[in-house]
């Protein structure tokens, strides 16, 4: 009777924990976005269920994508990571199962016998050996408990990894073509301003244009060649950065890819509540994830205050011949259960229970962070989306009024009615406007990629 008593208390006990409860954090963020209507907090955060094959319609970028998510270095290596912690967790695993081992041996010795003379004693043993620690307070569960959610982590990990990548390999790209229609912007002015020179110097031969009006459109030729070169220079080191991003040489040209007002990007993304990035944003899952580690790191420290009980066994046979070794009589058996004290070592566990208390702390604050970091990202990202919008729509108006000043004063030098230097003037201003043009472009075509990724689309 006793030993069904005995059975059922080691089985109670060895599933017992000492981890303590979780309760997620609070909240340490408004519930809802600011720069945002009461509508649009209302609707479901779905950018996370947005895949970016769906966002990004591009074909060119949807290959260059696909090629940085077969090739990135850093992108496999987070890919990498989560098989090492697999792996562990499965070590792990194997904790709560019985050790066993088949050990064989033969030995040979030579002993004093009666008469001063020597005999030689040979043994063969043959035995199955096995060991299991009794989980009595919970540690191998605690431990099991905490490398799963190390493992959680790393998963969260590279999604998080595989938004980031996608962000900016599609911002890299969005850049590289900003690049060319600033170059291509450069070289159409190069061309217009050296039809004004050729001009200018007729007219100067004729006595009709002052070497002033000459010295200008010469200088505006070497400034247009300088703003060439520099936009070449910085297409060449943005290609480079792209890559880098995709691992490998881009096998196609990216010189005829469509302009920058042809991208098409989901505009209207459901924003949703705050507490929707909870579940929706890697990153966040991550430090949870690693919190709850922590939390469970506290058992496994807790459960060392208490006895530890291992079980170990051995059966075999063994023999002075080996034809004998298997035969009945040669059966040999031990059974040694051993239990383990925590008697001065108190002081240790003391300290090694303060500092897992601390690390919880620190994953709380590293997890309320994440979230502050996420809600700023978005906040930022709808600051910037509706201001880009009337940007880029003044400045696209801009263009037209500077445009039509610059023909307007093209004209009257042609009529001898102004001199070139208020054509100068009217070209480099209408040059600027459509510089900024491009720029505000992109820059409203990388917020919308911000926004996707703030609420954590860019991983399905």
């Amino acid at each position: 009777m006793y030993k069904i008593i005995l059975i059922a208390i080691i089985t109670c006990l060895s599933g017992c924990t000492f981890i303590p409860a979780y309760h997620r954090p609070s909240l340490p963020v408004p519930t809802e976005y600011p720069y945002t209507n009461s509508q649009t907090s209302q609707e479901s955060a779905l950018a996370s269920d947005i895949g970016w094959q769906d966002f990004f319609k591009d074909p060119l970028l949807q290959k260059l994508i696909g090629m940085a998510l077969s090739n990135n270095r850093d992108y496999r290596v987070a890919l990498l990571n989560v098989e090492q912690i697999r792996a562990q967790y499965r070590i792990v695993q194997y904790a709560f199962l019985p050790s066993f081992e088949l050990d064989g041996g033969y030995t040979r010795q030579r002993e004093l016998a009666t008469g001063n003379k020597y005999a030689q004693i040979h043994n063969y043993s043959a035995s199955v050996n096995t060991s299991y620690e009794v989980d009595l307070f919970g540690h191998i569960r605690s431990l099991k408990a905490q490398v799963l959610e190390q493992y959680l982590a790393t998963q969260e990990a590279s999604r998080a990894a595989q938004i980031t990548l996608v962000s900016e390999l599609a911002q890299q790209y969005l850049n590289l073509r900003a690049l060319d229609e600033q170059l291509a912007l450069s070289q159409r002015t190069l061309k217009s301003v050296e039809d004004y020179d050729g001009l200018i110097n007729k007219s100067y031969q004729l006595g009709n244009s002052s070497a002033l009006d000459l010295r200008l459109a010469q200088a505006q030729i070497q400034t247009a060649k300088v703003a060439i070169a520099n936009f070449g220079r910085q297409r060449a080191q943005a290609m480079d950065a792209l890559v880098l991003l995709t691992g490998q040489p881009v096998p196609f040209d990216l010189s005829d890819s469509m302009p920058l007002e042809g991208e098409d990007l989901i505009e209207d993304l459901p924003v949703g509540l705050s507490s929707d990035l909870l579940e929706r944003r890697p990153d966040i899952l991550e430090a949870e994830h690693q919190l709850k580690a922590a939390n469970a790191n506290i058992g496994a420290v807790r459960a060392a205050f208490f006895p530890s009980l291992t079980l170990t066994a051995s059966d075999g046979t063994a023999s002075v011949k080996l034809a004998k070794l298997f035969t009945s009589g040669s059966q040999v058996w031990s059974f040694a259960p051993q239990i383990s004290l925590p008697l001065f070592n108190q002081t240790t566990n003391l300290a090694n229970l303060d500092a897992a208390q601390v690390s919880k702390n620190i994953q709380i604050a590293q997890y309320e962070k994440a979230i502050q970091t996420a809600f700023s990202e978005v906040s930022d990202a709808l600051a910037a989306r509706g201001l880009l919008n009337e940007q880029l729509m003044a400045q696209a108006d801009l263009v037209k009024a500077q445009q039509s000043r610059y023909d307007l004063e093209g004209a009257r030098y042609h009529n001898g009615i102004d001199s070139y230097l208020t054509v100068l003037l009217a070209q480099q201003d209408l040059y600027s406007a459509q510089a900024n043009l491009i720029q505000v472009s992109v820059d409203r075509l990388n917020n919308l990629i911000s926004l996707y990724k703030a609420l954590g689309g860019g991983w399905k």
